[in-house]
């Protein structure tokens, strides 16, 4: 009997590029630095608001540049990739019996679906947008 535990090498920073299911994972948790990316720079503008109508005129100044316009691009990308990504997931996180039966995945993920078309339509109208 060997008294040497088995010691599994594990690349510190490559691990996920071993499986897809993995790189899914990792390409999903890393939509979060975009996502809080963006909540700093709702920050900012909120800070530049109270600071008067000169600050906030030059913080809409820079939201209308190419860099910003980029970056709120990649924001809505892994934000809809990071939403797409969760409501998936619901169905096997979240499983809803009736009686003796199980809710279909697709009607869990397909009433998340609708429910944020619903919403992102109603903030759209509030906002003034139809």
């Amino acid at each position: 009997m060997s008294r040497n535990p088995l010691v599994r090498e594990v690349p510190p920073t490559t691990w996920f590029f071993r499986h897809p299911r993995y790189l899914r994972y990792m390409s999903r948790e890393i939509t979060c630095i975009f996502i809080a990316a963006y909540c700093v720079m709702l920050v900012v503008g909120l800070q530049r608001l109270a600071a008067g109508p000169a600050a906030w005129d030059g913080f809409l100044l820079a939201l209308r540049s190419a860099d910003s316009i980029v970056f709120h691009l990649l924001a809505l990308a892994a934000a809809l990739y990071h939403a797409a990504t969760w409501f998936n997931a619901t169905q096997k996180a979240m499983p809803i019996q009736i009686g003796e039966d199980f809710v279909p995945g697709s009607v869990i993920s397909g009433a998340h679906y609708v429910a944020w078309a619903v919403l992102s339509i109603a903030v759209l109208y509030f906002a003034g947008a139809f």
